[in-house]
């Protein structure tokens, strides 16, 4: 996440307010010693409840599930008064932008722990994404993509392939953004995060995608109640969070702005820059396989080694050492041992190298991860198959 070093009050942020309420004007990013005159005159108009604007527009579109808003919050007072200190955003129009903002209440029941005790199956996590619909759009998708997913794996390393499956297992090619008014869902989790073991981290973390979102907005210049999300705040067709909007969104298309909501291209090179800076390592292999069904003794190895966590750190030679089958593993990489549930049964086991775990950076999450590999094999084998004669593109540079 990019960190941002306090203003001390020597510029102020703007937020454009445009659908919210009666519409107010937005005050542009401005340094006090250019304008020192209009701002102090703006200040003073807010001050005294002045309405800058009065905005002749459609009303504003209600958030889903209005139930309450967060002018009083004191959670929400607090964070206005950060983002003042921090980032020199206005009060007042802070103020009037939170009496807009609404809890919602499908974020906090998907965020609430269930308390079930229902085991996990990866079998059936598996078929929500390796699924005939999947395929059939990464393979078109990748046709209608291919000079950018080839230039993003000469640029980053990353197979195209896998480019692909992610964005397929987040939104299905952009079919599925989200409809949740993003400012709504961060400042839910941020100031009501469900009880539970992980709320003080959880609001923590929500908190500062609230702070990133709004410097994005302001950074970019859009109406701050436009963009609509996951009920976790994600954006776009990749579904980055504002945090990794602001880190690693890239202008690929080089029409002068970085847009995931609508721009396959910007998706496609910020997913390739994301996996680069999480330590992708172009050509080497992702996961492995156990090469026979294991014994029970080596069960019993597995589980232990599984429990060590998903970070490579068992070089083949370890494992070996185990009574556990390594020949089809490289030589020079580490693994981790992932175990994949199957409920009651006896769980599936694999070895993930280091560009298994990059993936689980961007979901944190074995199933994830394995279901992001399995379904760019998936697409890979049918777009060949369609098209065995062309399985490569030129790249745009």
């Amino acid at each position: 996440m990019t960190s941002s070093t306090p203003c001390k009050r020597t510029r102020a942020a703007s937020l454009s307010l445009h659908s919210a309420g009666r519409g107010w004007l937005e005050t542009t990013a401005r340094q006090f010693n250019k304008k020192a005159k209009r701002s102090a005159m703006l200040l003073l108009m807010l001050c005294l409840g002045t309405p800058l604007a009065v905005a002749k527009s459609k009303p504003v579109v209600a958030p889903v599930e209005p139930v309450r808003n967060y002018a009083q919050h004191p959670e929400a007072q607090a964070f206005i008064a950060e983002m003042v200190q921090k980032h020199g955003f206005i009060a007042a129009e802070l103020q009037q932008l939170f009496k807009q903002v609404y809890f919602v209440p499908t974020a906090a029941r998907l965020m609430t722990p269930t308390g079930s005790t229902k085991p996990k199956v990866w079998r059936d996590y598996r078929a929500r994404f390796i699924e005939p619909l999947r395929i059939q759009a990464g393979v078109k998708f990748w046709q209608e993509q291919a000079p950018w997913l080839s230039r993003a794996e000469q640029e980053f390393g990353v197979p195209a392939s896998i480019i692909v499956a992610i964005i397929g297992v987040e939104t299905i090619y952009g079919r599925n953004p989200g409809k949740f008014r993003v400012l709504d869902t961060l400042a839910t989790l941020s100031f009501d995060y469900p009880s539970g073991p992980t709320i003080k981290s959880r609001a923590s973390f929500f908190r500062q995608q609230l702070e990133e979102y709004l410097l994005l907005v302001s950074e970019a210049n859009w109406d701050v109640f436009s963009l609509r999300g996951s009920y976790a705040g994600a954006i776009g067709i990749p579904q980055f969070m504002p945090s990794s909007y602001r880190r690693f969104g890239v202008d690929y298309d080089g029409d002068g702005k970085v847009d995931l909501r609508n721009s396959p291209a910007d998706a496609i090179g910020s997913v390739g820059k994301f996996l680069r800076e999480h330590g992708w390592q172009p050509g080497q292999t992702i996961y492995s396989g156990l090469a026979q069904a294991p014994t029970a003794a080596q069960l019993d190895t597995l589980a232990r080694f599984a429990a060590k966590g998903i970070e490579p750190s068992l070089s083949p030679q370890e494992i070996a050492a185990q009574g556990l089958e390594s020949a089809h593993l490289q030589p020079t990489l580490n693994y981790a041992v992932i175990d994949l549930p199957q409920g009651v049964e006896t769980p599936d086991y694999g070895y993930g190298a280091r560009n298994f775990y990059v993936i689980t950076r961007y979901n944190r999450s074995s199933f994830y991860a394995l279901s992001v590999v399995e379904l760019a094999n998936a697409i890979e084998r049918s777009r060949t198959a369609g098209n065995p004669q062309n399985t490569t593109a030129t790249a745009i540079k």
